[in-house]
């Protein structure tokens, strides 16, 4: 049995579905309702990170775990690597991020994450680590202002980033929750290019088939823009991860996609094609 958290957001609702689809695999959900993925062996425990009996109720009898941080600023991780070290897991699965190899990457979630490695590691539990590099689907917060007006707004529109699609992470993550020789290993994981937001603007205007527009967001406006939607520490992290794309810091690509899954990993052009709807005016 392999139990999945974070089965709503982009990567977990990947795992928990292809795992679904070879075999029985446990969900904990604080809203099941949100969840996408069912069937006959998915089984659902309802519960948050803070709910020790949920944990507990959660973990029994599982024998590997894919963990989804929720919220930076609680102990979340802390919490379920304690819980799986007493039921006895024998092998955790982190989703992380790639800046926490990567010295000059000193905000706030990027410290948090490294933290949260360390409880993993001190768990005791026999550890994977993925770090991806940018999701591919964060360009859906983008689609309000293409739908209204065709105009993507972002801040440095020429700096580039090896964004990589949620399910290639999330093939990274199930190669190493159901196979072998993986304790031990973090994989940072990119999709097969670096591409811009101008780049990606125009793709999207392809894929859509009209024009868009790119507007660069001053740093004041995007400041604005974040607090609008985020406590300030994850707002200030957000701008600091764009100044260091700013300055090639997300460019570099990586095999890992190739190497543990036997196929190359999917460019922006795919993803984009795949989720034009989303992009597309109502």
């Amino acid at each position: 049995m392999i139990l999945v958290t974070g089965a709503t957001g982009a990567v977990g609702r990947e795992v928990a579905g292809r795992l679904a689809d070879a075999g029985p695999v446990r969900i904990l959900a604080r809203r099941p309702e949100r969840l996408t993925v069912r069937g006959t062996g998915v089984e659902v425990v309802q519960g948050a990170y803070g709910d020790r009996a949920a944990l507990d109720r959660a973990l029994r009898g599982v024998d590997a775990v894919f963990l989804v941080t929720n919220d930076p600023a609680e102990p979340d991780d802390e919490r379920v690597a304690a819980a799986a070290a007493a039921a006895g897991v024998r092998h955790l699965v982190k989703l992380s991020m790639m800046a926490v190899e990567e010295p000059d990457a000193e905000d706030f979630i990027t410290r948090r994450q490294r933290e949260n490695e360390q409880a993993v590691r001190d768990s005791g539990v026999p550890w994977t680590f993925v770090r991806p590099r940018t999701f591919m689907s964060n360009t859906l917060s983008w689609a309000p202002g293409i739908r209204s007006a065709g105009v993507v707004r972002a801040l440095y529109g020429d700096a580039p980033v090896a964004c990589v699609d949620p399910r290639d992470v999330a093939a990274v993550a199930v190669a190493a929750l159901t196979g072998t020789g993986h304790e031990g290993r973090a994989y940072a994981v990119s999709g097969p290019e670096a591409i811009t937001a101008r780049e990606q603007t125009a793709q999207l205007s392809r894929v859509l088939g009209r024009p868009l527009r790119f507007e660069e967001l001053g740093v004041d406006a995007a400041r604005t823009a974040l607090m609008a939607k985020y406590p300030l520490p994850v707002a200030e992290a957000f701008l600091q991860s764009a100044e260091r794309q700013r300055t090639g810091a997300k460019a570099s690509v990586v095999p890992t996609v190739q190497e543990l899954t036997g196929r190359p990993a999917r460019p922006f052009r795919d993803w984009s094609a795949e989720h034009a709807e989303a992009f597309a005016p109502e």
